[in-house]
């Protein structure tokens, strides 16, 4: 079970800041953050459109960077970090799923899977990580052969097929419905308990924050609170 108490630090946000010029106008998007994320936590992240969580995404995963602070993964800064660092550190620690797929529609679901492989350090097999998803039976078929909520499995089992420590998930049931929705998160439930993978959930499903091990709620660029949960409840047995 996760403990802050026994768990170590894997990244940590001091003074966090973004702001972005808009014709004349500075917009400050994230207002001096700090945060540590735990190894091993499942972590919501919840807040309205424009609170800025989306933004904390991308510089957490190193897909952006800040206008001032730190985001530290280990002994490394990535607000500091040059292209080649950041690059390698999305191809081997971090995976992205996003609310829409981007599956390739002209590749099977083991040809999508299997393009991550290709480039990543200690991959598992393609087919390893399409049966942990539960979808080993669909190899040959193509994206749009699926189920949005089967789309969605192909782009998590795509992610996790590099095994990166801390997998960062934009709004993963924002195009599901409600059943579809329940199956892909007690999907990244099981590879939280199995593989011990840190997950970031960014959502403004406050109804998702109950499965998590903690939730950060944000508004208008800060963190206004930082619950946690001492009971977890199981995905299927969600409401929203």
């Amino acid at each position: 079970m996760f403990t802050k108490s026994t768990t170590q630090t894997i990244l940590r946000v001091r003074n966090l800041q973004k702001t972005y010029r808009m014709g004349e106008v500075n917009v400050e998007v994230l207002k001096s953050l700090d945060l540590d994320i735990y190894r091993g936590e499942f972590l919501v992240v919840l807040g309205p459109s424009g609170s800025g969580k989306s933004t904390l995404l991308n510089l957490l995963g190193g897909l952006d960077l800040p206008s001032q602070g730190q985001v530290l993964f280990g002994d490394r800064d990535l607000a500091k970090a040059s292209d080649r660092t950041l690059t390698l550190f999305r191809r081997e620690s971090i995976g992205f799923v996003f609310q829409f797929y981007n599956l390739i529609p002209s590749l099977t679901v083991l040809e999508n899977v299997a393009l991550v492989t290709e480039i990543a350090v200690r991959p598992m097999h393609p087919r390893e990580a399409l049966g942990m998803v539960n979808l080993d039976h669909r190899l040959n078929h193509f994206p749009s052969q699926l189920s949005g909520g089967e789309q969605q499995r192909v782009a998590i089992a795509r992610a996790i097929a590099k095994r990166p420590e801390i997998l960062l998930c934009d709004e993963p049931t924002g195009a599901l419905d409600y059943q579809t929705g329940k199956l892909v998160l007690d999907v990244l439930a099981r590879l939280n308990r199995e593989l011990k993978t840190t997950i970031v959930i960014i959502t403004h499903n406050t109804g998702i924050s109950a499965m998590a091990d903690r939730v950060i709620t944000m508004r208008s660029g800060e963190i206004i609170k930082i619950h946690d949960n001492q009971t977890k409840v199981n995905p299927q047995d969600l409401e929203w």
